[in-house]
């Protein structure tokens, strides 16, 4: 596993993790809306994608560098989105090559939001347990955005977590005019904790997201 350096940049915080050898590419990692940057998902996506030849970052979002604990604010979420592209910003300095963008649950929905107003800004997205709807509400599906989505998805999705089925899921992301990928954890919730999982297989179907 890769080691990781802190990182702070243009308002961008978080820690670093370089590849072995030549980057081909690079990938800014965010967390869910109870978390923060130092999730041990978060950690061991990043080395799963310095591993497979990424520079990763992973970054806290503006709503945590305001207070430790706590969710996010849905008048924040503008603010939280500005986060990510600043991120993106900072990491492309250092790995000009292709960019990955994504993250857990609320994150990762940000993350989407970003690149549906911004097409081209990144190559591909790579989400852990989208959220897409209330957990018992699946009459609020938050896909409004996805028939905009130009840039190529991983979904990692838990195969019992309670804001989407595994067929809502697959049903919604036909939406999405980009290629996709579901990578299901069986037995795994919304925090992917009890479906253990090997994180490289997640990080080489990144690799040939934006390879392609």
């Amino acid at each position: 596993m890769t080691e990781a350096t802190p990182f702070s940049a243009d308002g961008v915080q978080g820690f670093l993790h370089r590849p072995p050898g030549n980057a081909q590419g690079g990938g800014v990692l965010t967390h869910g809306a109870g978390g923060n940057c130092r999730a041990p998902l978060l950690v061991a996506a990043a080395a799963a994608l310095a591993d497979a030849g990424f520079v990763a970052l992973r970054c806290d979002l503006p709503f945590r560098r305001k207070r430790p604990t706590g969710p996010p604010s849905p008048a924040g979420a503008a603010a939280d989105r500005a986060g990510l592209r600043a991120a993106v910003a900072a990491l492309r300095l250092l790995s000009p090559g292709a960019m990955l963008l994504g993250g857990q649950s609320y994150g990762g929905r940000q993350a989407t939001l970003l690149v549906a107003d911004e097409p081209g800004l990144v190559d591909g997205l790579l989400l852990f347990s989208y959220p897409l709807h209330p957990p018992g509400r699946p009459e609020r599906p938050r896909t409004e955005h996805f028939p905009r989505l130009s840039a190529p998805c991983v979904f990692v999705h838990g195969t019992a977590d309670p804001f989407a089925t595994s067929a809502e899921l697959r049903a919604a992301i036909t939406a999405i005019p980009a290629a996709t990928t579901v990578i299901e954890i069986v037995g795994a919730g919304h925090d992917l904790r009890r479906g253990r999982f090997d994180l490289a297989p997640v990080a080489a179907a990144a690799l040939r997201l934006v390879a392609g």
